[in-house]
C-alpha cells in the first residue's frame, strides 16, 4: 500500500534529503505536493522525478516560470501563501515541514487538522508557537515527529522510557565553522567565514546560525517545548565531531547517547518509517577510526545566543516568538553587511528588552494569528535596533 506524502520546503537541504529517500523507493509513495522557493528548476525537476500531483512556489512572480518548466507533464502548479495552505489541506499520511522561518507555521498548522503525521524540521513552529502547535496536534489526533538530528536523537533515546525518570537532556553542538577563532577575530568574521561548516552540508542561513549558535539556542527552546522538560534540565555541550547528537540523563545516573554519522537522512528516515526502523543509505560509524570523542562546555562570551535562549525558556509567553523574529532579522542584517557577526546577539537582546517594556513577554499568544502579529512587531523592532546600531 502506497503512502501519500507531501514535502514542504522541498528545495532546501532537509527537503532535498527527503526527496533522495523517497526517490530510492518511488513505488512506496504517492507524492501529493512539493513546495519550494526561488529554485524553480530544482522544484520542477523533483516534481517530475517523483511524479508529484502538485508543485508550489512560495513566490507568486515565479508562477509562470514554474508553469513553463512543468508544461506537458500533467503536474498542477500554483504559487503564493494561499497556495501553500491549499497544498497543506490536501490529504496526506505524512508531511515533511521543512520551510525555513515563520513562513512554515501556517502550512504546518493546517496539515495537523487532517490528523496527519507531521515530520517537523521547521524550528520556528515550536519556538514561536509550541503550546499551540502541540494542542492542535492533540485536538486532531495528529502526530508530530522531530526531524532535527538532536531532537530525533532524544526522541529515540526515550523509547520505552518514562519522562518522570529523565533528569536532564544534553544537546550537542559542533560549534560551527568559527569555533576555534579568537573572540577578537569573531568580531570581524565575514558572511563567507560564517557560512562554511566543517561537518554538515546545509544552507547558508542555518550554517551561519550554527556558527553563532543561534541554531542551537533555537534547539534548546524546542527541547523545552516538545519534551516538556524544565529549562534548568536542558544543556548544550560543544562536540566538534558531530557524532553524538544528543544524550538523555536519567535519575539513576545513566546517560543514553545517540550516535550517528552527520547525515540528516538518518533523522528524516527515522521519522519517515517510524515506528519501524528501515535500512538507510548513511555511513556506518567506525569507532576505532573516530578514536576520540571530544566534549567541552560552551563559552557564553563566544555564544551569547545560548544565554539568551535560557532566559527565553524561563520567561515563556511571547519571548520565543520575539526571539525567533529578532534572530531572523539580525541574520538578515549580518548577511546584508549592516551589522557584524557578534552584533546579532545584541540586536536580539535589544528587541526582547524593548518589547518587554512595551508589551510584556509572559502572556502566551492564544491563536496563530496572534503569533504572526507578534512576529511582525518583533521584526519591525529588530530592524529599528539595527538602524540604531548603524547610527551609533
Amino acid at each position: 500500500m502506497t503512502r501519500r506524502i507531501s514535502i514542504f520546503g522541498a528545495t532546501g537541504s532537509i527537503g532535498q534529503n527527503t526527496v533522495d529517500l523517497i526517490a530510492r523507493d518511488p513505488d512506496a509513495y504517492d507524492v501529493v505536493a512539493l513546495t519550494g522557493g526561488a529554485n524553480i528548476s530544482r522544484l520542477a525537476e523533483d516534481a517530475k522525478r517523483l511524479n508529484a500531483d502538485l508543485a508550489v512556489t512560495c513566490y507568486p512572480d515565479r508562477l509562470d516560470d514554474l508553469r513553463a518548466a512543468l508544461r506537458g507533464t500533467g503536474i498542477e502548479v500554483a504559487a503564493g501563501e494561499a497556495a501553500l495552505i491549499e497544498a497543506a489541506d490536501r490529504p496526506a499520511d505524512w508531511i515533511m515541514s521543512a520551510i525555513v522561518g515563520a513562513a512554515g507555521l501556517a502550512p504546518g498548522f493546517r496539515a495537523l487538522r487532517h490528523g496527519t503525521t507531521l515530520a517537523l524540521a521547521n524550528k520556528e513552529s515550536l519556538v514561536t508557537a509550541g503550546p499551540l502547535l502541540l494542542a492542535e496536534a492533540r485536538a486532531h489526533d495528529a502526530t508530530i515527529l522531530p526531524v532535527d538530528s538532536e531532537h530525533s536523537a532524544v526522541f529515540q533515546a526515550l523509547v520505552g522510557e518514562e519522562m518522570d525518570a529523565v533528569e536532564r537532556i544534553i544537546i550537542t553542538a559542533s560549534g560551527g565553522g568559527l569555533r576555534d577563532w579568537s573572540l577578537e577575530a569573531l568580531a570581524n568574521a565575514t558572511v563567507a567565514d560564517a557560512g562554511a561548516h566543517p561537518n554538515w552540508d546545509m544552507g547558508q542561513r542555518i550554517t551561519i546560525d550554527s556558527a553563532s549558535m543561534f541554531n542551537k539556542a533555537m534547539e534548546l527552546i524546542e527541547t523545552k517545548e516538545f519534551f516538556g522538560v524544565p529549562p534548568a534540565r536542558i544543556e548544550a555541550v560543544v562536540h566538534p565531531q558531530s557524532i553524538v547528537h544528543a544524550l538523555v540523563g536519567f535519575n539513576d545516573g545513566a546517560l543514553m547517547a545517540h550516535l550517528g554519522a552527520p547525515d540528516m537522512r538518518h533523522a528524516i528516515g527515522y521519522a519517515l518509517h517510524w515506528p519501524d526502523r528501515r535500512d538507510l543509505p548513511v555511513n556506518r560509524i567506525d569507532l576505532a577510526q573516530v578514536a576520540t570523542l571530544e566534549f567541552r562546555a560552551p563559552d557564553l562570551r563566544r555564544y551569547p545566543a545560548l544565554g539568551i535562549a535560557q532566559s527565553v525558556m524561563e520567561t515563556g509567553g511571547r519571548a520565543g516568538c520575539i526571539f525567533n523574529a529578532a534572530k531572523e532579522i539580525a541574520l538578515d542584517g549580518f548577511i546584508a553587511g549592516r551589522i557584524g557577526f557578534m552584533d546579532m546577539a545584541g540586536v536580539v537582546e535589544a528587541t526582547l528588552d524593548a518589547m518587554s517594556s512595551e508589551f510584556g513577554l509572559t502572556i502566551s499568544p492564544s491563536t496563530l494569528e496572534e503569533v504572526l502579529e507578534v512576529d511582525q512587531m518583533a521584526r519591525d523592532r529588530a530592524w529599528s535596533c539595527i538602524r540604531q546600531k548603524e547610527i551609533a
